[in-house]
């Protein structure tokens, strides 16, 4: 048995996972790091994740598309929500995120507690399934987000704010299937923090390299010492804002970001 084979058999999918999840996190972090709305995309993802436990609790196919549908109705519904909080209370909106967040956690813990595979389920929506997919299964998800990319890059400032709000919950509501609430946060925010040490026009390559070499050296990392693939990808992320960070401070000053104290004076 060739256990080499084995494993690219299931990494090279996972891999690909990732670039997908990657493909629209690193532009669509940018935005939302810069909104000051960093939180929205755990709040999205428990709302979906809630929509999927709904579904399963009336008996549906996990599988079915009507426990798609129901993942994608909740996150619309969280989406249209925070829209309308937005323009209400724009000054709390961060807070309000966090609310929705622990709101819907909490039903869900709720409708599982009298399920005995309830912790199976609650961990599968935290830290994913990644190392279960499988190409064919991607092929949908992959033409969806060209879709959203195409959206996203060629329509993004007439997109306005519940535009924005609808195409993030759809994007993440895929994503979160595919690879859980934690690696779908940290794909968001961490590659954004990590580009905006730099200038603008290197802000989208630099978020790329930093995801890209997290997802690989987690999948390399947990295969080799065989730890949770998500939470592993989820630190060598985090290794790899470090390494940008380092980078960031002895790169050349016209290729960094100016403090924002000595771009006020």
């Amino acid at each position: 048995m060739n256990t080499g084979a084995i494993e690219l058999s299931i990494l090279i999918p996972a891999f690909l996972a990732g670039m997908l999840v990657l493909s629209t996190h690193v532009p669509m972090g940018q935005q939302v790091l810069g909104r000051g709305i960093v939180f929205i995309d755990l709040s999205i993802a428990q709302v979906a994740g809630l929509g999927v436990t709904i579904a399963g609790a009336s008996g549906q196919d996990p599988k079915g598309w009507t426990v798609q549908a129901a993942a994608c109705g909740a996150a619309l519904i969280g989406a249209l929500l925070l829209t309308w909080t937005e323009k209400k209370w724009p000054e709390v909106q961060e807070a309000l995120i966090g609310v929705l967040f622990v709101a819907a956690a909490s039903v869900e813990l709720l409708l599982l507690a009298n399920n005995p595979h309830g912790g199976e389920h609650l961990k599968d929506l935290l830290v994913g399934q990644i190392l279960w997919v499988t190409i064919p299964s991607l092929l949908p998800i992959a033409a969806f987000y060209a879709v959203a990319l195409a959206i996203w890059f060629g329509f993004r400032d007439r997109l306005g704010q519940v535009g924005f709000y609808v195409l993030f919950a759809l994007v993440v509501t895929q994503s979160v299937q595919l690879v859980g609430v934690y690696l779908v946060f940290a794909s968001l925010i961490v590659p954004a923090l990590a580009a905006r040490r730099f200038v603008p026009r290197l802000r989208l390559w630099v978020g790329y390299g930093v995801g890209v070499t997290g997802y690989v050296l987690g999948l390399i990392v947990s295969s080799l010492m065989d730890l949770p693939t998500g939470a592993a990808i989820v630190v060598t992320l985090i290794a790899a804002f470090v390494g940008a960070v380092i980078v960031s401070a002895v790169v050349p000053r016209t290729l960094r970001a100016q403090p924002l104290l000595a771009a006020a004076h």
